[in-house]
């Protein structure tokens, strides 16, 4: 993997001060040194110290990655939203981890993700998953295709500059059009997975707007402004309307929903090596489309 910049400054620059503005880290730059990498400065052999002028241009040869555990790859099909050099962004189906776990460690979109990179005659370049969903949460999440990539993508995510934007369905009637949730969250005592509002948690902001109302559910946009685990799902049911098909925070399955009702929809985000926003979209997925589409017609059991 390759990065060429031009230096387009009137002042000279050392290229360490060129690659901190350009968000290299001091951890890259040593893997780049004793790893495999490269950095060059018009083609040649170039040091940390040395100094750029205008027109330069500047080349990190990235070391090839390998994956710090064994990696197994799943060769299920993708549903790819969005690909170029530097970031893959797939549509990930409910019922499918993000991550490989205990109880699934060879089918998770990683494993998929990583399968794809195999049969694609990837080279040097393995899985770095910069957004994650819940199993059963389906939709768009976003990928780093090597380290460089993956750590920009970190500094947008940690200044809440990713937009993430949700499909969910709540239970019950919702009158209010809109609306803006700053409940912290924190775990439930005793249990690793359940969250709960708690006064001393974590910030957690959450904003939400009606789209149109059924008999038994609300469809709402949802914006996530901070990403706290279960954000969406604790702080619906903290509403009393927790999300369809959520039985871990008390929302109720039907026969045409076995699943929670919650599908992120949209990312944006900022495209640091063609330095421009990129939007990418998931439609809802045919299981939410029936739901509802049969909550309108009053036909759920």
């Amino acid at each position: 993997m390759q990065i060429n910049w031009r230096y387009q400054g009137k002042e000279p620059i050392k290229i360490k001060t060129f690659l901190k503005e350009k968000g290299v880290s001091r951890r890259l730059l040593a893997s780049i040194r004793f790893h495999g990498g490269e950095l060059l400065l018009n083609g040649f052999p170039g040091r940390k110290v040395d100094q750029m002028e205008f027109t330069d241009q500047l080349t990190l040869r990235l070391p090839a990655e390998k994956s710090r555990q064994q990696l197994q790859p799943s060769y299920v099909p993708l549903d790819i939203l969005y690909e170029d050099r530097d970031f893959l962004l797939v549509n990930k189906p409910a019922r499918v981890p993000s991550i490989p776990s205990f109880l699934y460690p060879n089918d998770s979109l990683i494993n998929r993700v990583w399968g794809y990179y195999l049969l694609r005659g990837y080279q040097g370049i393995i899985p770095h998953i910069a957004t994650r969903l819940d199993r059963d949460t389906s939709g768009v999440v976003l990928f780093g295709k090597h380290r460089y990539a993956h750590a920009l993508l970190d500094q947008q995510l940690q200044a809440h500059q990713v937009e993430k934007t949700y499909l969910a369905m709540l239970s019950g009637k919702i009158t209010t059009a809109h609306f803006l949730l700053e409940l912290p969250l924190d775990r439930v005592p005793g249990s690793f997975i359940k969250r709960r509002v708690e006064v001393t948690g974590k910030r957690a902001s959450t904003e939400m707007w009606k789209l149109a109302g059924f008999p038994q559910a609300t469809l709402c946009k949802v914006r996530l402004h901070t990403g706290r685990t279960h954000q969406i799902r604790v702080h619906s049911a903290y509403l009393g309307h927790p999300l369809v098909g959520d039985t871990l925070y008390g929302g109720e399955l039907s026969q045409q929903l076995q699943r929670q009702a919650l599908h992120c929809h949209k990312i944006v985000f900022f495209h640091p090596f063609k330095q421009k926003k990129i939007e990418v979209v998931a439609q809802l997925p045919a299981d939410l489309q029936k739901y509802l589409e049969e909550n309108q017609r009053g036909e759920l059991s």
